[in-house]
Parts: structure tokens; sequence; C-alpha cells
């Protein structure tokens, strides 16, 4: 039986260590529970008297709708419910007063969302008032609780699955600061007692309840009159659920985004800080995610679910899914062989025996996924290091107890000296070089912004960098601009710089074009969403006085004063040059369109023509006219056919 000497070394187990990076991360079930009062639907901004009132209640479908959206792309397996309170009409399975929930036919509660529900809910303002209807939920001398009773819905809804494998969540959306604002005296003590009460027994139970909360025209969402409490918040946690006062209604989509796209780790890496001390840390691809996201969340659908799934393959008569395996066969007997505890190496004429345990060792570069080697400057850390999006790791106290603190005292210090880590990381397939470069936490009014951990960038290899400026500083005709000409373009630079620029920022046009059409086809649309490419130049900053004067300086400097009215008679002169081939063309055309080339290439005639006259049927069909005689007949005679 041959020996294959290039695979014998590869381990079963490959494979399977790369797939971990593709792994789902836990599942998430949300319950959005929105406030159906009236003071929803009132005008939630001043508008001009030539302006569409919105409603925060309209602002709150949209963003839902979007989101919605968002999650058939990058969560398929995620599951929601639409749940209302303070409405007229109730319908859960408690039976329990003005709290509805939402959903369309043939979808269970609690689900995947789908195209149906995401076309219907988008719709449910002109039916709401006369299918569920609204209510001022907790009045003076009632004893319903309908804040009491959404919770108790929304836990009910999120009771299937296991905590420790499917995260649940609660989202309220409403603009009433203080839902009891109405009674007064013990009656009310004790609605807030229960109300708090019951969301701490949902905490307990592994529940996150969060809020969006919205201010109205005449005045701020004050969080401390009771959803401070209710969510459990503190002193400054509470400012980043507050958006400012000049913030737009349309924020509160970014804001939900921020909220809804949590980073869920990939995989666990054993992180070796020195031989005797390893962490726990956690990876995903946040590089990958954030620009993912932006995309995805400027796109006006995405249904991706309903055409692109996990890759499956299928067999190509009966179309059902296939499974790989892989046999031993012999190469003499053809028999089907176990898979060989043995495997052999032809070294020096000799047969080396190796058994799958060494060969594992023998090709383990290091004994954890990712080691420290040190540490340097940042500024070492160059723009073409990067050779690949990066990882973001952060720790996890699931194995090792104490990774945080020890993490956090590296992060920190990092962070503080300016330096970045250099370690080891990689599979024995595929060891690599990284730079952790440590990130601080930023936070806005509309939540965190970028969290804190480490991105691990993948280094290059000294053979992936090339120099190609090394040819040009080494040769004595490479051009080098003056003085003045560096002081303009340095000018114009300063004049053209982008402030704040992130990537983020700017959704994929063709992500954009591909998932509008999706949208179009699983909504059963006749047309396309507007798509708007925020990659195209921003010609009216570009057309700004300051800009344009230093363009002209930069441009003069380079070119010369005269460079453009030069510019216009090459152009000129390049317009007349063509017109005169093609004025040679036509004529040519012309006085070889009178013969009939083919019946003379039958009879022989063409060595009888004149130079000129073949020469004719040559430039009419863009040929070569250069040759003697005999070659301009045999080109004539190629491109007839003959």
């Amino acid at each position: 039986m041959d020996l294959d000497p290039e695979g014998i070394f590869r381990d079963d187990s490959d494979e399977d260590d790369d797939n971990l990076h593709e792994r789902e991360a836990n599942k998430e079930m949300v319950v959005y529970l929105i406030d159906a009062s009236p003071k929803m639907f009132t005008p939630a901004t001043t508008a001009q008297s030539d302006e569409k009132q919105e409603t925060h209640f309209h602002t709150i479908v949209n963003c839902i709708t979007q989101s919605l959206k968002t999650q058939i792309i990058g969560r398929s397996h995620d599951e929601v419910s639409i749940c209302f309170f303070n409405t007229k009409e109730k319908k859960n399975l408690q039976d329990l007063a003005g709290v509805y929930v939402y959903n369309v036919t043939e979808r269970e509660p609690l689900d995947r969302p789908d195209a149906r529900l995401i076309k219907e809910f988008s719709c449910i303002e002109d039916s709401f008032m006369n299918n569920i209807g609204s209510r001022y939920g907790i009045t003076s001398g009632s004893r319903e609780n309908t804040l009491y009773n959404a919770l108790w819905v929304a836990q009910a809804l999120l009771r299937k699955g296991s905590v420790k494998t499917v995260v649940k969540r609660i989202l309220i959306f409403t603009n009433e600061d203080d839902p009891f604002g109405g009674i007064t005296g013990a009656a009310k003590t004790d609605m807030i007692r229960t109300t708090i009460q019951r969301a701490k027994d949902a905490q307990d139970l592994g529940l996150s309840i969060e809020l969006l909360p919205l201010s109205r025209p005449d005045e701020d969402f004050n969080m401390s009159l009771f959803y401070a409490d209710l969510i459990g918040l503190e002193g400054d946690d509470i400012v980043q659920y507050v958006p400012s006062a000049g913030d737009k209604l349309e924020d509160m989509t970014n804001q939900l985004r921020k909220r809804m796209m949590k980073k869920r780790k990939v995989k666990t890496l054993a992180f070796a800080i020195t031989n005797d001390v390893c962490i726990e840390a956690c990876s995903d691809y946040l590089s990958v995610l954030c620009s993912f996201t932006k995309c995805c969340c400027d796109l006006s659908i995405n249904y991706l679910l309903l055409f692109v799934g996990a890759i499956t393959w299928l067999d190509s008569i009966s179309n059902l899914p296939l499974k790989a395996e892989r046999s031993f066969i012999c190469n003499d007997t053809g028999a089907l062989l176990q898979n060989p505890q043995k495997r052999f190496q032809l070294y020096n004429d000799k047969v080396v025996k190796f058994s799958v345990r060494e060969l594992s060792d023998v090709k383990r570069v290091a004994s954890h996924h990712l080691r420290l080697l040190g540490f340097k400057p940042l500024d070492c850390l160059k723009d073409y290091h990067n050779l690949r999006p990066s990882t973001f790791i952060y720790p996890s106290d699931e194995q090792v107890f104490g990774s945080t603190r020890v993490f956090v005292a590296l992060h920190s210090s990092m962070l503080r000296l300016g330096r970045f880590a250099l370690a080891f990381y990689g599979t024995p397939t595929r060891p690599q070089l990284v730079a952790l470069v440590a990130q601080e936490e930023v936070i806005s009014s509309g939540g965190q912004n970028e969290p804190p951990g480490m991105h691990m960038i993948y280094l290059p290899y000294s053979d992936d960098v090339r120099y190609p400026e090394e040819v040009h500083l080494t040769s004595g005709d490479a051009p080098r601009g003056t003085d003045e000409q560096i002081k303009k373009a340095s000018n114009l630079l300063r004049r053209t710089e982008l402030k704040n620029f992130s990537v983020h920022d700017f959704a994929n046009p063709a992500l954009q074009k591909h998932y509008g059409i999706l949208e179009a086809l699983a909504l059963g649309e006749d047309e396309m969403p507007d798509i708007k490419d925020e990659t195209l130049p921003d010609e009216e900053g570009m057309a700004r006085p300051g800009i344009v004067k230093a363009i002209e300086e930069f441009k003069a400097s380079v070119f010369g004063e005269n460079y453009d009215q030069e510019e216009a008679e090459a152009a000129a002169s390049k317009a007349g040059a063509s017109k005169k081939r093609k004025a040679i063309t036509d004529a040519a055309s012309q006085k070889s369109a009178a013969y009939d080339w083919a019946d003379l290439a039958d009879t022989g005639k063409l060595k009888e023509m004149t130079v000129m006259d073949l020469k004719s049927y040559l430039t009419a069909h863009g040929l070569p006219v250069s040759g003697k005689k005999e070659a301009i007949i045999s080109r004539i005679l190629t491109h007839l056919g003959k």
C-alpha cells in the first residue's frame, strides 16, 4: 500500500478546530413591550405648520421594523415577540387586561421574524385604533396595573429555553416616565412595589429588562421617578438610557440597534500570560460585525433567511441532503480499511511509525491558543501590518475565575503606557503572530459605542511585506515635489480632512442594492427602495470656496498656471484627430462596399486589384494595413475565413 507523505501529517481534528470560528453564538429571545397609551400618539416634536407631525408610536414602529429586518440576516435563529400594553383589547394566554400580543397567522407568539410579520407590523398604525385601541393604563381609583400585567405576559412568553444557552430580554418603549402618576397614597406605593418586585423576579430568572425612553416636546424623560428602580440603574448608569434633548427621533433606530446587536463569542481562548498564569478570554469578529451591522441596518430590509441559509450539499438527482464520509481503501486489494492508529513516514530509506497522539504533539507549536510574548510601542504597529479583519477579545470567568481581573490590569496598563502586546496565536496548521491593541470603552447618550477589550491584529510574515517605494528612492529620475508644492498639498489635505471619520458610517452600496431586491421580492412590492450610495464624492462639500481655492493653488503649483488652457487645447486636438480618423474610415467603408470580396477571393482576382483598393478593405474592418501586397491579401483571406 502506497504512503501519502504529504498528507500523512494532516490532523483529523484540524477541520473541527477551524469550524469553531464559524459556529453560531447563543440564541436570543426578545420581547418588545410597546406602550400604547394615548400619550404615545401625540406629536413627538414641535413641528412647523408645513411639516408632518410624527408620533412616538410611529417612531417605535419604524424602529422595531428596521430591527426585525436586520435580525433576519444578522441573527436568523433568534426569536422575537411584539406585545402592546395599555390597550383596550386584550390578547394573551393569561387573559390579563390591557395587554395585546401581536402576531400573524401560522406563527407562534414567540418565533423567528418572517416577511409577513414585518410587512403587516409596518402598517399597524392604519388599523391600530380600530382593532386594538388605546387607553390610559393606570388611573386613579383603579387597581388594574397594565405594566405589571405586561411584565407577567413577557415573562411567560420567554418561558421556553434554558438561560444557559438562550439570552432572554425584555425591551420596553414608552414616553411616560411616571406610569403611576395618576394615583396617590398607599395604592400608588403598593403598585410601585409589586411592579418592581415583578421585574426583579423576572431578572432573577435570567431575564434582562431594558428601557428605551422617549422624551416629549415639553419635558425630558425622568428615569429617577420609576424606571431606574425597575431596571436596576444607579448613578451615572442612568445617563446612557436617556437621549439628550438635541437628539432627533431618528436616533432611536441607532439606539435600538446598539442595544440589540450584542456581540457574542465565537470561541473561548486560553490566554497564557506566563508559564504559570493562564486566563480565559473570548473572541468574536467585532471588526467585521460592526461594518456588517452598519451595512445591514442601513438597508431597507434584509431577507437573507428566506433565500440563504447554512450550506447543505444535495444529491443532483434526488435533491436529498448528502453526508460526507471518509474511507481508507487499500491500493492493492481495494479492501475497505479502518482508520489507522499508526501512521508512517519514509525518512532516510526507513519507515518511521507515528501514533496519532505523537503527530498531534509534533505539530503543536504552543500549548495554548494565545501566548503573550512581549510588548512594543504603538508606533511600531503600521497600517499595512493589518493583513485581514481583526478579531476582538474580551475576558471571561466561566472556566477560569479571576481572568477578568488579570485582563483588566493588562488592558489598563497597555492604555496607560501606549503599548501593544505581541503574542502567538494559531492552530498547528496556521501559526500566526498577532498584535493585541487595547481599546477603551466609549459611551454616549445612545448607549455604548465601543466596548472595552483588545483587537487581535494578524501580523504579516516577512515575505508578505513589499517595499515598492525603494525602487523609486534609489533611481535618480524619481520626481520630487518642491517646498511650495508640499505646502500646497498639505493645505489641501487639511481642507479636505474628514473629522471623526469611521468606516462604520458608510454602507456598502452593492449590498444595499442586493438586499433592496430581496426586500421587494419578499414583500411582493413592484418598486425597489431608493438606494443611497454614500461612497460617492461629496460634490456639495467639495464646492466650498476654501476647498476650491486649495485645489486650484495645488494644481497651479504642480502643473503650472496655463495647465487648463493646455489641457483644453490637447483635448481639442485629440478630438480633431478622432474626427479625421472617423472620416478616413467612413470613406474606406464606402469604397470597400463597392466590391464583392468573397467572390474576388474565390475567383483569385484579389491579386489583380491595386494595393489602395485592398487597403480600403483593411481600413473598413479595422485591420492593420502595413506589409507587402502578398501579406495584405493573406490578411484579407484570413479575415474572410478562406
